[in-house]
């Protein structure tokens, strides 16, 4: 026989905020249905593991979707899909919606860089007959976290006659890897009194290429002239042609299954690609919507959004100004109707850290996607802060759709912090607010996910869309 609820379980059923698992919020069939999505998503992960390659990657599947490239002299018909390539290296879709954009646009924006460590204009050098790149860390990393892990590289290399060459080495089984090297701890009595952020330097970030002197040549710089006679083998390159490349080293190990239950992904590029994916992968789900969806996959975001490529530059608002003048509108007017989801990663609760977090306002694993109404650090320095009035319409366009979701903030006030592209967004007039993915061990070169919370961002992109 049912109990009946008591008149205090029944008033904190009405008025409590509830947050709730997603396996407890959702049928098995649903969680079986999240662990399908994201087998995709992990092969996607394997093999885009630079903004370059994640630009290529996405337009492949476009493609096969209906996306063609954007004209900015057509006018667009509802239904029609089209893409924008900047540079290679960022990437704007979009459904033409019923109402074009008379009414605004529906954006979600996502970005594609991860951190990792680049190599410098000048990389190469031999000391003690051992070769080695010189690096500068791209992002915000923990460096002691990059030594002493299998590394591959990756990017292009435009060479003095202007050939492209792409580059990728260390994914395939039988290609060679690379690596920093770290000291053992029997010699480590000096360095174990740096502070941990100071525990490896960026200066000390060098990655091991190779030991073997060129034919038995036992002149100086002999290791060094071997490698070079190598890659100019492989790739036809000098020395010189390092100045006019992009080459970034990132972890080799693959995506897998985390748990006994296979509940969670381990990876590298979690930030912000578990955003990314959904999202395009919401797009390309959606037909006719009513507003033209607009889906914007950034460069650049973990140094600033800076460049061209970043969102920080005028590539959105351009393309939205060509959409806008071909029905005879103006783009500042389209933008100001315009809304959006700065789809970015949000710090997961750990247990084994909690002093960090405050617990009401903290992200939880396998809780759904989270709803971040500002970032930045301190304060509320270096934000958007989204205003109540968006908050509501996006909670209702969730709960309506039925999309398991929670909030939470990026640690405690005075602990740290850290920003997404929403601020810019927001600087073109434009409604956003973040919601994403939490994350554990976020910028480490091996993050978790859960994939109930990637699953729910896919629904509530593909919801907003729709809106």
């Amino acid at each position: 026989m049912k109990e009946e609820k008591t008149e205090l379980e029944a008033l904190k059923d009405e008025l409590f905020l509830k947050r709730e698992h997603y396996s407890f919020a959702k049928s098995e069939d649903e969680v079986r249905k999240a662990d399908e999505f994201c087998k995709g998503y992990m092969s996607f992960l394997n093999s885009s593991k630079t903004e370059r390659e994640c630009n290529k990657a996405i337009i492949a599947m476009a493609e096969k979707n209906g996306f063609v490239p954007f004209d900015r002299a057509k006018k667009y018909q509802v239904g029609e899909k089209v893409y924008l390539n900047n540079r290679g290296k960022a990437l704007i879709l979009a459904v033409i919606g019923k109402k074009g954009v008379s009414e605004g646009a529906k954006i979600v924006a996502s970005h594609i860089d991860s951190p990792r460590l680049d190599l410098k204009p000048t990389p190469l050098y031999e000391d003690s007959e051992i070769a080695y790149f010189k690096t500068h860390y791209y992002g915000g990393l923990r460096k002691y976290q990059w030594t002493a892990i299998p590394l591959s590289l990756h990017g292009v290399i435009i060479r003095a006659d202007g050939e492209e060459i792409t580059v990728s080495l260390g994914e395939k089984e039988g290609e060679p890897k690379f690596v920093i090297t770290d000291l053992l701890p029997h010699l480590a009595k000096e360095q174990s009194k740096r502070t941990l952020s100071d525990g490896v330097r960026g200066e000390e970030l060098n990655i091991l290429i190779g030991s073997r002197p060129f034919k038995k040549d036992k002149s100086s710089e002999s290791v060094k002239a071997n490698v070079l006679s190598l890659l100019h083998e492989k790739y036809g390159v000098t020395e010189e042609d390092f100045i006019s490349a992009e080459l970034e080293l990132v972890p080799a190990f693959p995506v897998c299954d985390i748990g006994f239950d296979r509940s969670m992904i381990g990876g590298y590029g979690h930030d912000d690609r578990v955003c990314a994916y959904p999202g395009f992968e919401a797009l390309f789900d959606v037909a006719a919507p009513e507003h033209t969806a607009v889906m914007v996959l950034a460069d650049k975001e973990e140094i600033g959004s800076d460049g061209n490529t970043g969102l920080n530059s005028a590539f959105l608002r351009y393309f939205i100004a060509d959409l806008a003048a071909a029905e005879g509108l103006e783009g500042r007017h389209v933008l100001s109707m315009s809304e959006c989801l700065s789809a970015d990663v949000n710090a997961c609760f750990d247990p084994t850290f909690p002093s960090v977090h405050d617990r009401n306002n903290a992200a939880y694993l396998n809780h759904g996607v989270v709803v971040t109404k500002y970032t930045g650090a301190r304060g509320k320095s270096g934000t958007s802060d989204a205003h109540a009035e968006f908050i509501g319409k996006v909670r209702r366009i969730l709960n309506n759709a039925h999309v398991c979701w929670q909030t939470g903030e990026m640690g405690k006030v005075d602990e740290g912090g850290g920003g997404t592209v929403a601020m810019y967004v927001a600087n073109l007039n434009v409604d956003v607010v973040d919601l994403g993915v939490p994350v554990l061990s976020m910028h480490a070169p091996f993050e978790v996910v859960s994939k109930a919370d990637v699953y729910s961002t896919y629904e509530a992109c593909k919801a907003f869309f729709e809106s």
